[in-house]
């Protein structure tokens, strides 16, 4: 995704900017956080072909009694997660406790592909649950791979 250019629809409404939304088709607060989730959004269905229907943005999650939001799900084409994303600022780095983070709300979703972005940085990694192991790789499959 790095250096990839996308056109993202923004507009101004009573001196707040608010950015287009391409899964839930709707404009929303643009924080920094959502600009990388717009863009990745767009990558995940420009470059990589998944289709919109097997995104889900935001989606409810309950962890222990909170509940808590994943920022980007991806099925694969039996409806099962395949790939979970967590969005952050372009300011914030992708670390270890980023990565820790994103690792704690796939324990519930089970994706086999974890993915951190800050929109200059994406961490990949793949998830064996069976063995327990995490291997991290330099790129996400295609749709047309997965």
């Amino acid at each position: 995704m790095a250096g990839a250019e996308y056109r993202i629809r923004t507009i101004e409404k009573d001196g707040s900017t608010l950015i287009y939304d391409i899964i839930r088709k709707k404009y929303i607060a643009c924080t920094p956080e959502e600009w990388v989730r717009q863009c990745f959004l767009l990558y995940l269905i420009s470059e990589m072909k998944y289709p919109r229907s097997l995104i889900s943005v935001e989606a409810g999650l309950k962890f222990h009694i909170m509940q808590k939001r994943t920022d980007i799900v991806v099925y694969d084409r039996q409806g099962k997660p395949f790939m979970l994303v967590e969005c952050k600022a372009d300011y914030v780095p992708i670390d270890q406790n980023v990565m820790e983070q994103a690792s704690v709300y796939n324990q519930k979703i089970m994706a086999p592909y974890l993915v951190a972005t800050n929109g200059k940085q994406t961490v990949v990694c793949i998830i064996d649950f069976e063995n327990k192991s995490v291997r991290f790789v330099d790129d996400l499959p295609t749709f047309a791979l997965m």
